[in-house]
């Protein structure tokens, strides 16, 4: 089965529905899918629920699907550092579901295993426990989290070939394996795509059976936040 397509338009068609719900994965500006985000923007499509550990910045990676009022609802555990996301949100444009970061992570986790829910401590006795099923475990209170079942998974790898396997650099591994893991569908870009059988099994992050479409491409790979010291004088 072909795997790899010649752009992220290429890879996205016919898999794009009004209302649907797409993992992605990414944290903060590091590991983002943002060919694959460029491509959603292009195509229009609406009323998307994305779930994601945050929604970029203002006007790149998902900030930009938010400016351009595509998305309906985040699934999200970070809502910092994009004012249109907060504006959006604070005005009743923008639905949103909050998530522990760990919970967030268990959900997608937990789809990609076929598992429809856990059972965790996180966020007892909070906001985020109301309407949740509780339960007592050896005298503990847990709330029932559901597993997260993605319409289409896009993430981003820094290595693969051409039957899937990927390999993640560093820290831009984060979200995107559960994130892959939990759609019916994963569409993953890639830097770097090479030889089948060249990638040794024991350094692969993610097997070829959860990624279904490739891409290969350049990426801007923008610095979040940039802190740096004023030269101490000599």
């Amino acid at each position: 089965m072909k795997k790899v397509y010649g752009s992220a338009a290429e890879a996205l068609d016919g898999l794009l529905q009004d209302g649907m719900l797409i993992a992605a994965g990414g944290f903060g500006l590091c590991g983002i899918p943002e060919l694959l985000i460029d491509a959603l923007v292009a195509s229009g499509v609406k009323n998307l629920t994305v779930a994601s550990n945050n929604a970029g910045v203002d006007d790149f990676g998902l900030g930009k699907l938010l400016s351009t009022r595509q998305i309906k609802k985040m699934m999200s555990s970070y809502v910092g550092e994009n004012a249109e996301f907060m504006r959006q949100y604070l005005s009743g444009e923008l639905e949103l579901e909050f998530n522990p970061q760990g919970t967030l992570a268990e959900r997608m986790r937990a789809g990609g295993a076929g598992i429809p829910g856990f059972y965790t401590k996180t966020g007892v006795g909070t906001v985020i426990a109301e309407g949740k099923d509780h339960r007592d475990f050896n005298g503990e209170t847990y709330i029932m989290e559901e597993g997260i079942f993605a319409d289409l998974s896009i993430i981003k790898a820094w290595k693969a070939d051409d039957t899937g396997n990927l390999i993640f650099r560093k820290t831009a591994r984060n979200f995107n394996p559960p994130a892959a893991m939990c759609g019916k569908i994963c569409v993953a870009e890639v830097e770097e795509i090479v030889p089948r059988g060249s990638i040794d099994p024991d350094l692969i992050h993610l097997p070829g059976i959860y990624v279904h479409r490739i891409i290969q491409g350049q990426h801007e790979k923008r610095i979040e936040q940039r802190t740096v010291r004023q030269k101490e004088s000599a």
